[in-house]
C-alpha cells in the first residue's frame, strides 16, 4: 500500500471540519453516542455518505474469526473512530490500525470529543506499508 488516496484525505478534511462544528456546538463532556450521533447529523447536512456501526470481518489466517464494528465508514475509504475520554492512550490508535488492517483501508481518524479544543483530540493514523 501507498499513502492514502487523494479522495481519502479529502475525506478526512471533510470530516475534521464536521467533526469541529459538532464541537463547536456541544463542546466536551457528553458520552461518545451523542457525538456520534451529532457527527452523523452533521454529514447528512453536508452530504457526505458514510455508514455507521459498520461491521467488518476479522480474518486470521484466512478464516473469519468474528467481527469488529467501526463507528463511521466514510465514503467507503475513511475509518473514523469517536472517544470521548479523558485522554487517548496507545490502545485506541491500535484499535485504529487493527481497523485499516481488517477493512484494508488506508486512513483513519482517531477523534476524541472530551478536549476544550477538538484539535488536540484528533490523530490522524495511516497505513502505508
Amino acid at each position: 500500500m501507498n499513502e492514502p488516496s487523494v479522495k481519502a484525505d479529502e475525506l478526512a478534511k471533510t470530516v475534521i471540519d464536521a467533526c469541529i462544528e459538532v464541537h463547536r456546538a456541544l463542546g466536551p463532556g457528553y458520552l461518545e453516542s451523542v457525538y456520534e450521533e451529532a457527527l452523523a447529523k452533521e454529514l447528512a447536512l453536508r452530504q457526505i455518505p458514510f455508514e455507521r456501526q459498520k461491521a467488518i470481518d476479522v480474518n486470521y489466517k484466512g478464516e473469519s474469526v468474528g467481527q469488529a464494528r467501526l463507528d463511521l465508514l466514510v465514503g467507503g475509504l475513511l475509518v473514523v473512530e469517536l472517544k470521548a475520554v479523558e485522554s487517548l492512550v496507545p490502545i485506541h490508535t491500535a484499535q485504529v490500525i487493527s481497523y485499516l488492517k481488517a477493512g484494508t483501508f488506508q486512513l483513519g481518524l482517531l477523534i476524541n470529543f472530551n478536549t476544550t479544543l477538538l484539535k488536540h483530540g484528533i490523530k490522524r493514523i495511516a497505513l502505508t506499508h
